[in-house]
């Protein structure tokens, strides 16, 4: 299984993948706390370091473009300081960037205040994408389609993928795998797509509680029948992930974390190992044991972070020893 799985990321490295979704900037502000503020019972917070990551779509791009693979990211932002870091973050990634600013909009920032390496509080700034911004996205998409190999759509819910039936049928329709990282409890607006990706709480605002195995498998196959997927992972954290695909196949594939440290940015560790790994042709099997290893880098992290092929690497020799 390592000389396969080793092989593929050998592959992977040249792969050509688009990722088209909800980018945003992550900003960290690290300091100590030594005491309680009189005003309320909060901590106060003596900020010394700040930091800035992508993050949502952004993040996916530059877990793919960390392998060596080419990126090519289609997104909406704001016309502002924060795109400005945005775009700069994303160079110094290697990301090829199709970032369409709307001046109508701000570019969606996530404020995390950390002290002592625990995550205290998350502020959010963030605007609802508007029409023009979303057509011209889905042309510029649509324009780039001849050039890739594969197409993730990382759904935040943002509002900029108000076309995304159109994106996902477009992909298929051009012969490509399209993988999604769905949102919210509808997801008809998906149906076609290659894979989709949603974790257990995702999973089961749209199918409902699972109790044990038999009915999650029972209730993933309809949503396989419904949406006509050619599979559906179900991320499960600490209980691993599970893969159905169409047709009967059934794979559980245990995390391998030691600790987990933060989950953090994992979902789109996860589908960015796995945009990459179809693009080159790997299986659905081999595809989630690579993507398996990478979210266990990850959630060792605080934050979200890119996993270099060297981890990669390391990581995939030490799953093949519990395989």
């Amino acid at each position: 299984m390592l000389k396969k799985l080793t092989t593929v990321l050998s592959h992977m490295a040249k792969a050509r993948v688009t990722v088209i979704g909800d980018v945003m900037l992550d900003r960290y502000w690290y300091g100590g706390v030594e005491r309680i503020s009189p005003e309320a019972p909060v901590p106060v917070v003596a900020i010394n370091r700040s930091e800035e990551r992508p993050g949502g779509a952004a993040n996916v791009a530059r877990n793919i473009a960390s392998l060596g693979a080419h990126c090519h990211l289609v997104a909406l932002c704001g016309d502002d300081p924060a795109a400005d870091s945005l775009q700069s973050l994303l160079t110094a990634c290697g990301v090829d960037q199709g970032l369409i600013r709307d001046p109508l909009v701000n570019t969606t920032v996530k404020l995390r205040v950390v002290s002592r390496n625990q995550q205290l509080i998350r502020i959010d700034f963030e605007t609802q994408a508007t029409p023009d911004g979303c057509r011209g996205l889905l042309a510029a998409y649509k324009a780039g389609l001849a050039q890739t190999s594969a197409v993730i759509v990382s759904d935040y819910g943002k509002g900029g993928l108000g076309h995304v039936r159109d994106i996902v049928s477009s992909g298929r329709k051009a012969g490509l795998p399209v993988i999604v990282d769905p949102k919210g409890d509808d997801y008809s607006a998906y149906a076609g797509a290659t894979l989709i990706t949603p974790n257990r709480k995702e999973f089961e605002q749209v199918a409902g509680r699972f109790r044990d195995e038999q009915e999650l498998e029972r209730k993933a196959r309809t949503l396989i029948s419904e949406l006509d997927l050619k599979a559906l992972l179900v991320t499960r954290s600490e209980e691993g992930m599970t893969l159905f695909e169409k047709g009967g196949a059934r794979t559980h594939v245990a995390a391998r974390a030691q600790e987990v440290y933060d989950v953090t940015g994992a979902g789109d560790t996860v589908i960015a190992m796995i945009g990459a790994a179809l693009a080159v042709q790997a299986s659905f099997i081999e595809a989630i044991h690579i993507a398996n290893a990478a979210a266990g880098i990850v959630v060792g992290h605080l934050g979200a972070v890119a996993v270099s092929w060297a981890e990669l690497e390391a990581a995939l020799a030490a799953e093949d020893e519990v395989l």
